[in-house]
């Protein structure tokens, strides 16, 4: 059974998240207070961590930063009402794998959890080979192909795909993807991520090829196999 440890003084908030993982198959432990979350933290043996930023006790940025810095490696998804830039980025540099606002859509939330619990399960993995169809990224030797035709993808655009390639599946929004490759926040305003994504479309769907990058509108793109 996969563990998730939420760390929540709201109850209502806390309850929310528990019956939308529990609903998800997943068996959730809730604590309300910080110095008993970094307790359960350190010592449970959980596949992901969902941490309330501000919490009684021990703030979240501080359980976050002592975690990585005693070698906890736990994935976690911060939540916050702190919605501005600068508490964002501090959340992710202190070792948050991902932010979420409040107020903030159950369905979404539970959609970051499982993202964290799959990029855990193919860091994991003794497999270095990504693979979606025909589409193939060796993320040892850095090399894209698909079918027999070798792909040449500048440095944005390999973690772009080894990101949308662990997610196969997935609908990654423009804030995730934003976070993930870029690793600040989203800017709403710039066409980064579409610009990236084009490029991208050319070299791994060229005309002919069955496209496995997909554009979900009103949510992000997803990379999956051809129907």
């Amino acid at each position: 059974m996969t563990r998730v440890l939420t760390i929540e003084d709201d109850a209502v908030t806390a309850k929310e998240i528990v019956a939308e993982l529990t609903n998800h198959g997943l068996e959730v432990d809730w604590v309300d207070n910080g110095r008993e979350g970094l307790v359960k933290a350190v010592s449970g043996d959980y596949d992901v961590i969902t941490l309330d930023r501000m919490l009684p006790e021990l703030d979240g940025l501080a359980i976050v930063t002592t975690l990585r810095t005693i070698g906890v490696s736990t994935p976690v998804l911060m939540i916050s009402a702190l919605s501005d830039v600068d508490e964002r980025v501090r959340g992710l540099r202190a070792g948050g794998d991902d932010y979420l606002t409040k107020p903030f859509a159950s369905d979404e939330m539970a959609a970051r959890v499982e993202v964290l619990l799959r990029r855990k399960q193919a860091g994991t993995t003794q497999d270095n080979v990504l693979r979606v169809a025909d589409l193939e990224l060796d993320l040892i030797t850095r090399e894209a192909r698909r079918g027999e035709h070798q792909l040449s993808l500048l440095p944005t655009e390999f973690k772009l795909l080894e990101f949308l390639m662990r997610n196969a599946g997935q609908i990654l929004t423009r804030m995730m993807i934003f976070e993930e490759v870029w690793g600040y926040h989203f800017d709403p305003g710039t066409n980064l991520i579409d610009v990236h994504i084009g490029r991208l479309r050319k070299k791994i769907d060229p005309a002919g090829q069955p496209p496995l990058i997909k554009t979900v509108r009103g949510s992000g793109y997803v990379i999956a196999e051809p129907l």
